[in-house]
């Protein structure tokens, strides 16, 4: 497996990728607005695929914030879940963010879903109290209102 920023011909299979782990949101009754992946790629900071023989088979999109770096998004493709893959992209956010010098990566999940929040607490990222948010976050927040049909929390990893 390889991790590489994506190129423009990666397009049509990360959002092949993006739409299919969706799947498993739906599999555990969380119903969430239709999404166009395309609308993030366009504003993203970065975006890392993981490809494996020529296939992507996840993506990591992050945008700055905060003075910092923020996961946009993580997916993985349900055909090649629990391979390491969304661990291996985390971990490239993380080694990018602080050779950036960001001081932290953040990210908003869902509390309590598997893949979500406890996923992000084994990683080594901590429930971001809300006295300690940017503007930023603020109105990242703000702007994930139409998804909150669960509980939702910010997190955030030191990159130190």
């Amino acid at each position: 497996m390889e991790i590489r920023p994506m190129r423009a011909d990666d397009e049509p299979r990360a959002v092949e990728v993006s739409l299919a782990a969706e799947v498993l949101f739906e599999r555990a009754g969380v119903l969430l607005p239709p999404d166009d992946p395309r609308e993030l790629f366009a504003h993203a900071d970065r975006i890392l695929v993981a490809v494996d023989a020529g296939i992507v088979t996840g993506l990591a999109a992050t945008v700055p914030l905060d003075g910092g770096v923020h996961l946009e998004q993580l997916s993985v493709h349900p055909d090649h879940g629990r391979l390491g893959i969304g661990s291996a992209l985390l971990e490239e956010v993380c080694a990018g963010a602080a050779v950036g010098g960001s001081p932290r990566v953040t990210l908003t999940t869902f509390r309590d879903l598997p893949w979500n929040g406890p996923w992000y607490t084994a990683r080594g990222f901590s429930v971001l109290p809300e006295e300690e948010w940017g503007e930023g976050m603020r109105a990242v927040w703000a702007d994930e209102e139409p998804i909150r049909v669960r509980p939702r929390v910010a997190m955030a990893r030191p990159t130190g």
